[in-house]
């Protein structure tokens, strides 16, 4: 869909937090959305909706409500729990970012920070990742 010379993209990223605490949650959240928004120059108005996804041993709040501590209140958000894969990794805070962007597929950078860096070997390194920690 086309909004002027932007398309509809999406931007992924995932962080993993520390402990299942409501302040981990968060913190770590609104630290990841901000470099989404950051490393794309995504302004309020550019977001369509946001889908988060955690793992099974997340739950002592849900990550959208980070949104709404940032003061994106008009933003639509939805939360999910990940299908539970053997070994694959816990703690994990994934979301998926639906904007309006003139970045091209290959342009945009996907954020997967910390040891999240594994789960999307492709995307991370050179322009498209990022390994900052929260």
């Amino acid at each position: 869909m086309k909004r002027g010379r932007f398309l509809l993209r999406g931007i992924r990223g995932a962080i993993q937090i520390k402990r299942n605490t409501r302040d981990e949650i968060i913190k770590n959240t609104i630290f990841l959305l901000k470099k989404m928004m950051e490393k794309n120059n995504v302004k309020e108005k550019d977001i369509v909706s946001v889908f988060f996804t955690v793992t099974e041993d997340i739950n002592k709040e849900f990550p959208a409500y980070a949104l709404r501590e940032m003061g994106l209140k008009f933003v639509p958000a939805l939360c999910a729990r990940e299908i539970n894969v053997t070994k694959s990794m816990k703690r994990v805070i994934r979301i998926l970012m639906h904007v309006y962007t003139s970045l091209s597929p290959e342009e945009i950078k996907h954020q997967y920070l910390g040891n999240t860096k594994i789960l999307r070997k492709d995307l991370v390194g050179g322009e498209n990742g990022n390994s900052d920690e929260a």
